[in-house]
């Protein structure tokens, strides 16, 4: 016990600082009207359409999204509440040389009638990422997206939507450091400037 135990120690301390250098890119979309009618008050945070809701990784990331939102006045609610927080969480598995390069997207925000439309082949919340964990020379990277939207609950119009994507390694990916951060990045400087794609550390 006491030998695992000293080989398992390096390696979090060597694996934390990695994670800790990588960069997260935001982006946020709002407009002075749907912010206006975000305000504070009740939000219930639930997960988005077609995720397992109910699973343990996924209540990891809707706690993570709850203590970011309560931090900003935004305090968590019942079904009752009148505005609804859908977050939704992508994988996208890039192997080899395609691991090194830089991320790629396109997105439609708020007022342009669409939400988040990305390429690639992704798995969300409570799905296997379906790669093997060991017998390959290949470099993995899992690229993370956690994104957002704060709906009104009668309409279904989106008031605020916002995403942080941070590439780990596929250990890393299922770590609830990776939740932490990827929440506290997406909603740092809250609501932030609309359409702007920013770093945060």
């Amino acid at each position: 016990m006491r030998l695992r135990s000293a080989l398992i120690l390096p390696l979090l301390l060597v694996a934390a600082p990695a994670l800790a250098a990588e960069k997260i890119e935001v982006t946020r979309f709002h407009t002075p009207e749907t912010l206006a009618r975000l305000g504070p008050g009740a939000v219930e945070v639930v997960a988005s359409p077609g995720f397992d809701g109910a699973s343990l990784e996924t209540r990891a990331w809707l706690d993570a999204v709850a203590r970011e939102l309560a931090e900003r006045g935004i305090a968590g609610g019942s079904d009752r509440a009148m505005r609804v927080a859908e977050v939704r969480l992508t994988r996208d598995v890039v192997e080899g040389s395609e691991a090194s390069r830089p991320r790629s997207s396109v997105s439609i925000g708020v007022g342009s009638g669409g939400g988040w439309r990305r390429s690639g082949t992704s798995v969300g919340l409570g799905v296997g990422l379906g790669f093997p964990l060991g017998g390959t020379k290949d470099r993995v990277a899992v690229e993370n997206e956690l994104a957002v939207t704060i709906r009104d609950r009668t309409s279904g119009e989106p008031l605020w939507e916002g995403r942080s994507t941070l590439r780990t390694g596929k250990r890393a990916a299922d770590s609830p450091e990776t939740a932490a951060r990827l929440a506290k990045a997406l909603f740092a400087g809250f609501p932030g400037t609309s359409g702007e794609t920013i770093e945060v550390k």
